[in-house]
């Protein structure tokens, strides 16, 4: 189970990085808002990883915290987005 979860983190890593990378250089406001969500939901699997390899149930809140905080996120700059677009 420790193999499997360290490979697990390791990979979530590299999706951070490629996330921030896309954060960064990305040329628009939605790219950047697409990156930011998935850091958020890799952050969150990386949390849930955490949990299962510790059995520390503590966390479970913030997993659902971070995954409402992106998704209204998204809807704001959906939103955004759309009425720049219709002006």
């Amino acid at each position: 189970m420790i193999v499997v979860t360290n490979i697990a983190f390791a990979l979530f890593g590299l999706a951070a990085v490629m996330a921030m990378v896309r954060l960064v250089s990305g040329p628009s406001l939605a790219d950047r808002m697409v990156a930011l969500d998935t850091l958020l939901f890799v952050g969150a699997a990386a949390l849930g990883t955490y949990i299962v390899r510790t059995g520390e149930t503590a966390f479970v809140p913030v997993i659902v915290v971070v995954a409402l905080v992106a998704f209204i996120g998204t809807l704001v700059v959906a939103r955004a987005i759309e009425q720049q677009a219709a002006e």
